[in-house]
């Protein structure tokens, strides 16, 4: 189950009234942040300005490939544990804007968790400390400390027990 926040909206659909729910220069200060983010190659800088102007929670030694998407509108509901990978073009969603109301959800990425490439965070979940999420992965529910998930719809391939017994055996 994924910990959103819903609100009702008034209208054609809730994206027509964005900036109703969010600051144009909000976004638009977001977007140059995270487009020069995508593609500097120093992870030390990187993590800087997404701490220092999107407001994101980042521990020490985490990595965000090239092209990781961090959410433009609330960025500052994303939090990466240390030593994290998030692998080239993943996107990492706070919000989501359906017809009749939009929904905002903190996304918590644990310490020492490895994201493939070319998955999808959507908001409220969190991933446990350790996790594996294989490539192209659509996270749309909590992950288990140190589980191996991947798919589309996601499920658990190995458990945290499984893994540890699979490593011991290799």
């Amino acid at each position: 189950m994924r910990r959103t926040k819903r609100y009702e909206i008034k209208g054609p659909n809730s994206l027509w009234n964005v900036y109703q729910t969010v600051s144009f220069w909000k976004v638009f200060k977001n977007t140059a942040v995270i487009e020069i983010g995508r593609f500097v190659p120093f992870l030390p800088f990187k993590n800087w300005l997404y701490r220092t102007f999107l407001g994101m929670k980042i521990g020490k030694n985490a990595a965000l490939a090239y092209k990781v998407m961090p959410d433009i509108m609330f960025p500052e509901f994303i939090s990466v544990g240390d030593s994290t990978i998030i692998g080239y073009n993943t996107t990492i969603l706070a919000h989501e804007y359906l017809i009749e109301e939009y929904r905002l959800g903190e996304v918590r990425i644990g310490n020492r968790v490895m994201i493939g490439a070319n998955s999808t965070i959507l908001p409220g979940v969190t991933i446990g400390d350790g996790a594996v999420v294989s490539a192209g992965t659509l996270v749309h529910r909590d992950v288990p400390a140190g589980a191996f998930v991947g798919g589309n719809p996601m499920r658990i391939i190995y458990t945290k027990e499984e893994m540890q017994l699979r490593q011991k055996n290799e």
